[in-house]
């Protein structure tokens, strides 16, 4: 394999534009498909970086295409004995490599997951429409058939966006189909077949234009009444407070209005001791 290598990466020389090659690299990956057959193989060189040369072969039939500008005559002779190392060795490292891992996680590969499904619903602030999306996420493996029905007929499917099979973070998937809807009232179905479910999986919405105007003024209604409840209970403190002011401040009034009535008498009463005093002492 590694003289297969050098061979090749000395027949990318010979091309004016790489004469000077310092990094060569070769990506080789093949596929297993059902029922353990083997699938193709590809294979792809690089030098500094850009794609030289790419390899396919799959039922024994051989693909070889050049990017570099090699003439015919060069390359003719080295194409068979390419196509020898695939067949010989490339080929069978690559599947029995494919097999040993896929025996090492049997038990990660052969798990099923079944599919949380579930409709999301949003308003379209562009179109003044909505948008209903079906959502299946979480199955495991990753073929899935997911369908949106509308009034029991399927939708057609330049209706709908989405439909990208996407990973989760823990190895399982999602799917997303997404249809714009008018404001008519509609039943909408999405259904889910998947090899972890023994029937299908039917979600449905039952679509009414007003509902969404109704889930939305339910929680305004409660915001407003709590700033209500709160202001109301402002306006009551503020009242308890002026009217305590208030009266604390007639009584320091009542207390010094008493004061200044108390005090004639006692000078008065003084007075009247002081000239008692006298006349007794003129007696």
């Amino acid at each position: 394999m590694y003289n297969s290598f050098l061979r090749r990466s000395d027949l990318l020389r010979q091309d004016g534009q790489n004469y000077n090659l310092e990094v060569y690299q070769t990506l080789v990956l093949c596929e297993m498909l059902d029922l353990d057959k083997p699938g193709q193989m590809i294979s792809e060189d690089a030098a500094r970086g850009s794609t030289t040369d790419e390899l396919h072969y799959f039922n024994n039939t051989f693909t070889y295409k050049v990017i570099l500008n090699i003439s015919q005559d060069k390359l003719k002779p080295h194409l068979e004995e390419f196509k020898q190392e695939v067949e010989n060795t490339f080929y069978p490292v690559c599947k029995n490599t494919l097999k040993k891992y896929f025996k090492k996680r049997e038990d990660q590969i052969n798990r099923k997951v079944k599919p949380r499904v579930r409709f999301l619903q949003k308003a379209n602030s562009d179109s003044g429409g909505f948008r209903v999306s079906c959502l299946a996420t979480g199955f495991y493996p990753r073929h899935i058939n997911l369908t949106l029905f509308r009034d029991g007929q399927p939708v057609p499917d330049h209706e709908i966006t989405g439909g990208d099979l996407l990973p989760n973070g823990d190895g399982t998937y999602q799917m997303r189909k997404s249809l714009e809807i008018s404001a008519d009232k509609h039943k909408y179905t999405c259904s889910a077949t998947h090899l972890s479910l023994d029937n299908k999986l039917d979600v449905t919405l039952e679509f009414d234009p007003g509902e969404p105007f109704k889930s939305v003024i339910l929680p305004v209604l409660i915001v407003l009444a709590l700033l209500l409840a709160f202001g109301t209970g402002v306006v009551i403190y503020k009242c308890r407070r002026r009217r305590a002011a208030s009266s604390k401040s007639d009584y320091s009034a009542a207390s010094t209005s008493e004061e200044s009535v108390k005090t004639p008498s006692m000078h008065k009463t003084q007075q009247e001791v002081t000239e008692i005093s006298e006349t007794s002492l003129n007696t």
